[in-house]
């Protein structure tokens, strides 16, 4: 059973820094990526950020480039999701997810089969 733990979440000022971090249990299979998501309650969930982590090739939504970075540890089993110059409309649930491949066409992962219970960041002026 795959299992996946979010961590790092918090309350911080516009302008702030956070680091998620987002722990991989069990078998994935021949998955080799881990994607970031977020959703605001009543909203659509919107991607950040996904990794390949055999190549560790990334892909970033418009909005994170510059601002958020994703990595990952050595063994490859902990994905981070580093957050700077947080604005209040960063204010989410985020979630981290595995179980798909990455796809050299598209330049990212191509799905998820396993998505962890999320991590609230609130970020107030």
């Amino acid at each position: 059973q795959v299992q996946l733990m979010e961590s790092g979440g918090d309350s911080v000022l516009a302008g702030g820094s956070l680091r998620l971090s987002c722990a991989v249990n069990g078998d994935t299979g021949k998955s080799n990526c881990v994607i970031w998501f977020r959703q605001v309650s009543g909203m659509s969930r919107e991607m950040i950020a996904s990794i390949a982590t055999d190549s560790e090739n990334t892909y970033y939504a418009d909005f994170a480039k510059g601002r958020f970075t994703i990595s990952q540890d050595g063994a490859k089993r902990t994905t981070f999701l580093e957050m700077n110059r947080l604005k209040p409309g960063d204010t989410a649930m985020y979630y981290c997810a595995t179980g798909g491949r990455w796809s050299d066409s598209y330049g990212r992962c191509n799905g998820f089969g396993y998505m962890g219970q999320g991590t609230q960041v609130t970020v107030s002026s």
